[in-house]
């Protein structure tokens, strides 16, 4: 089985504070297609951010992730239950949840071990749907080239392989299940340049730059902020989505 690669225990309270939400048509969308409400796997769940929009939607959402710094990290409220769980591992019941989701994690599975028990786990007529998201958009040609060459040449030596399905957009992932067309997904939201370059810090690469190499933050702030309006100012950030939908 493929290891637990761990990028981010070490700034779990970072990655709650700055990873941008996920849209609530998404969710409710999810929920008109499953063939019930009553129970939902989110697997990977990080810091729960889709775990508690499920939980809008769905009367209990099982919420696992590997990381127990990521578990402790995450929101609380009513209808999650949290544990830490492996995607390959998963101690769900066969046929209990309506609904499997992953938001922005497939690349670290075992891809084939993890399939087997999300249909294994999933109610019949169940759905899984896995999501991911690549550069943003600034709203800014300028911006958006400067963080193009961020995220390609500044830190690209420094991704993991992994994060090559997510720059194709999950293209190429065998997906043994019967797929269905998603509509148009993306995530907003308005953050000042410093919101911006915190959401920065949570990136694998960054992280990864910092620990054997100069930082790269310092360069790209100082880029930024000759397009930004002002450092108070809060600028609309969009992040589309991609994303692979299937029924058991």
């Amino acid at each position: 089985m493929k290891p637990f690669a761990d990028h981010f225990s070490r700034i779990a309270a970072s990655y709650a504070t700055y990873r941008p939400h996920y849209p609530e048509a998404l969710f409710a969308w999810l929920a008109s297609i499953a063939p019930d409400r009553a129970r939902v796997w989110d697997c990977a769940t990080g810091n729960g951010q889709a775990a508690v929009a499920l939980s809008r939607q769905f009367a209990h959402v099982i919420a696992t992730d590997p990381s127990s710094a990521q578990i402790a990290s995450a929101q609380r409220v009513g209808g999650i239950d949290y544990a830490v769980m492996t995607a390959e591992r998963p101690a769900i019941a066969a046929g209990a949840v309506a609904l499997v989701t992953v938001a922005q994690a497939l690349h670290w599975f075992d891809r084939p071990r993890f399939f087997a028990e999300a249909r294994r786990a999933l109610a019949p007529r169940g759905i899984i749907a896995v999501w991911t998201y690549g550069p943003c958009s600034l709203g800014d040609p300028a911006l958006d080239a400067a963080m193009r060459r961020f995220h390609d040449e500044t830190v690209g030596p420094y991704w993991p392989a992994e994060r090559a399905l997510v720059v194709s957009g999950l293209a190429g992932v065998e997906f043994p299940f019967d797929e269905l067309r998603a509509p148009a997904f993306a995530m907003t939201t308005e953050w000042t340049l410093a919101q911006f370059v915190g959401y920065l810090t949570t990136w694998s690469a960054v992280q990864r730059a910092r620990a054997q190499d100069a930082d790269p933050i310092p360069a790209i702030v100082e880029e930024l902020r000759a397009g930004w309006a002002s450092d108070a100012a809060a600028r609309r950030i969009e992040w589309p989505l991609s994303m692979r939908v299937g029924r058991v």
